[in-house]
């Protein structure tokens, strides 16, 4: 493991380690290194919200609408996973490209292939639909909270934060909410430690997304020695 290979005299220069929400991290930093403060960055609770949360809400209500008749509600719910799960900054910087002509694709007179350009309207189209869905509101809301609750720098009124978002998803009684409650609630610890050590795996992420991109690219590499030349 890492902490072997480093040595139990170096781990004890640290004094906090940011990690994902795998209980397997935190059990063996618990039992090997119970000096180092575990904490989970803002990255994977997003990451967490997004995938568990709004992507399923997000199918949850196309199938409601669909039910009950409301096709055209339905019909605005297609291929809105992106902008439901993207910030509004993130949002408003696409419109702005797409104002500047950013070409995403270049065309091919070869091949006869346009150009595509980036569409506008993304954030406009967010706007939307929290107009039209009380629920979606709601994600919106959270994920502004959670948002300025990891900007905090007291474990207390980060803590306060955090119970606040966990009475809003309660306050919904959706399952997917309350799964969210509870996985903020069991670690609450280790999430408002970032009020103290404001550590991300943001860079670690990064280099294990670029490295799954230059395995594709190559078509796997199936000897790692070669792949790390």
């Amino acid at each position: 493991s890492f902490i072997e290979h480093v040595g139990k005299e170096w781990m004890e220069g640290v004094e906090a380690v940011a990690t994902d929400m795998n209980s397997d991290f935190q059990e063996a930093f618990e039992e090997k290194c119970p000096h180092i403060q575990v904490v989970f960055d803002y990255f994977h609770i997003v990451k967490n919200f997004n995938d568990k949360v709004v992507s399923e809400i997000r199918k949850a209500e196309m199938k409601r609408l669909t039910i009950e008749g409301d096709l055209e509600a339905a019909k605005s719910l297609r291929r809105s996973k992106y902008i439901l799960t993207s910030s509004k900054q993130t949002l408003a910087r696409k419109d702005q490209e797409a104002q500047n002509g950013k070409v995403l694709r270049k065309g091919s007179t070869l091949f006869g292939r346009e150009p595509v350009v980036r569409r506008e309207g993304q954030l406009a189209r967010y706007e939307q639909l929290m107009s039209q869905n009380k629920l979606l509101f709601t994600l919106d809301l959270i994920k502004e909270k959670l948002c300025d609750a990891y900007k905090l720098t007291d474990e207390s009124s980060m803590e306060i934060a955090i119970n606040e978002i966990i009475d809003l998803c309660c306050e919904t009684d959706n399952k997917h909410l309350l799964w969210f409650s509870r996985l903020l609630r069991n670690h609450i610890k280790g999430i408002t430690a970032h009020a103290t050590y404001p550590i991300s795996t943001g860079k670690v992420e990064g280099i294990n997304n670029k490295i799954k991109t230059l395995r594709r690219q190559g078509y796997g590499y199936p000897d790692d020695d070669y792949f790390f030349l």
